[in-house]
């Protein structure tokens, strides 16, 4: 197993049920983790935490995720940090938007469990 207490998270989503079930699945696993419930927050999280990997919705109020991945380029925040889109947005044109602006993965919520999101950011660590 990869010595996961190093290795902060941070989920940014507007679903408080979501945020709920992923800060519990990553915590069982070992990892650091916040969570933000909207992209504003999201962006002021990401400085003062500096996670390793974000999880990010597309879909929020006041800031959606594209938006929020925008504002991480062009202020050279979490440079290092991995972005993974989260959402439900499931439309080539969406997907090839988030992996344009630099997402590292994308995932559809309604296509995997939280268990397997958990698996798949490992991988990233890896």
């Amino acid at each position: 197993m990869v010595e996961q207490n190093k290795q902060k998270i941070l989920i940014i989503d507007d679903d408080p049920f979501i945020l709920e079930i992923y800060v519990l699945k990553f915590k069982e696993e070992g990892f650091q983790i916040e969570a933000a419930k909207d992209g504003k927050e999201g962006l002021k999280k990401i400085k003062e935490y500096e996670p390793d990997i974000i999880l990010l919705d597309a879909v929020m109020p006041l800031m959606d995720g594209f938006d929020v991945i925008r504002s991480l380029k062009k202020e050279g925040v979490a440079a290092n940090a991995k972005i993974v889109l989260l959402t439900n947005l499931g439309q080539k044109d969406d997907v090839e938007r988030g992996m344009k602006l630099g997402a590292h993965d994308y995932i559809i919520k309604a296509h995997f469990t939280p268990s397997e999101v958990v698996e798949k950011v490992k991988n990233l660590f890896k």
